[in-house]
C-alpha cells in the first residue's frame, strides 16, 4: 500500500534529481534513503562533476546512509529513487539489502532521453569470452589462495 509518506519521499527524490541536474553535477537522477519514517541520506547523480562513473544517485545515497548508520547493510531502510535503478545500482541495492525500493521513472523512460542500460543487461547474458570488453582470467590459483584463507578466517564478518 502506497502512503502519503511514500509520495512525499518519492517527490523528494525527484526534487533531488532536478537539483543535481540544475547544478550540473550529473544526470537527472535523485535518491533518498529512509529509516523509521526519517530521511537518513540523500543523493543525486554526481558522475560528471566528480569524474566518478559509479557516483549514481542511489550509490551516493547508499554510501552516505551506511556511513551515517555505521553499517554496511540497510535492512531496515527504504530507498526512494527518481528512476528505476540501472544494473550497477541494482547490484548495490541488493548488497545493501533495503526492505523496499520505490521508483518514479522506468528504465524505458530513461532510455528515451539517452540513458539506455539495455546493452549492460545484454553483456551480462553473454559468455565472458564474447563480451565487448575483453575479460582475461589470470593467476586464478593464486587468487583462490586468499579465498581459502577467508574460508578459514576466524572472526570474519560475513555479508
Amino acid at each position: 500500500m502506497i502512503t502519503e509518506q511514500d509520495k512525499h519521499f518519492i517527490s523528494r527524490a525527484i526534487e533531488l534529481s532536478a537539483k543535481g541536474m540544475d547544478a550540473n553535477a550529473g544526470g537527472p537522477f535523485g535518491a533518498v534513503i529512509v529509516k523509521n519514517g526519517e530521511i537518513v541520506a540523500e543523493g543525486f547523480n554526481e558522475v560528471t562533476s566528480s569524474n566518478d562513473p559509479t557516483a549514481h544517485a542511489e550509490v551516493v545515497a547508499i554510501r552516505k546512509a551506511c556511513e551515517k548508520l555505521n553499517t554496511f547493510q540497510l535492512a531496515d531502510c527504504i530507498i526512494y529513487t527518481s528512476c528505476e535503478p540501472c544494473p550497477m545500482c541494482l547490484g548495490a541495492i541488493y548488497w545493501a539489502r533495503p526492505k523496499a525500493v520505490y521508483y518514479a521513472c522506468t528504465k524505458e523512460d530513461a532510455a528515451e532521453i539517452g540513458f539506455d542500460d539495455h546493452f549492460i543487461y545484454d553483456e551480462i547474458e553473454k559468455n565472458i569470452e564474447n563480451r565487448n570488453i575483453k575479460f582475461i582470467n589470470l593467476n586464478r590459483e593464486e587468487g583462490k589462495g586468499v579465498f581459502h584463507k577467508w574460508e578459514a578466517k576466524e572472526g570474519r564478518v560475513d555479508y
